[in-house]
């Protein structure tokens, strides 16, 4: 089963609650890891099974980009606040840049994360 990690600024988990909400059903085609606060928001929302691997500025960003790297996952879905500094900027383009270089495909918006669950969905 493919893995999808869930990630979301603060000021976004909101719309990616909302997201995970609308394609609860579509995503349980998926074992999901998720950033600890956001996986704990959508488990205790939703009663979903995400599961937390850690905190993005304390180094959850570096280590899901490792995980990218051992082939432990398939797809990303990371509402960014892109208005926003973050202190842990170099982690977050760390991330993207793994995604892109190891063909992840990797959603940083609800339009994008659509996309990336509509083939499943479709079988």
């Amino acid at each position: 089963m493919e893995t999808i990690a869930l990630i979301a600024h603060n000021n976004k988990k909101t719309d990616l609650l909302n997201w995970v909400k609308e394609n609860h059903q579509a995503l349980r085609k998926y074992d999901l890891v998720g950033t600890t606060n956001t996986s704990a928001l959508i488990n205790d929302l939703l009663d979903m099974n995400i599961k937390p691997f850690g905190h993005g500025p304390s180094g959850g960003d570096i280590l899901l980009a490792a995980k990218i790297l051992q082939g432990e996952i398939h797809k990303v879905i990371f509402f960014i606040d892109a208005e926003t500094p973050h202190g842990h900027e170099h982690d977050i383009q760390t991330l993207i840049r793994t995604a892109v270089l190891n063909n992840i495909p990797i959603a940083l918006n609800r339009a994008s994360a659509n996309f990336m669950i509509l083939e499943k969905a479709s079988q």
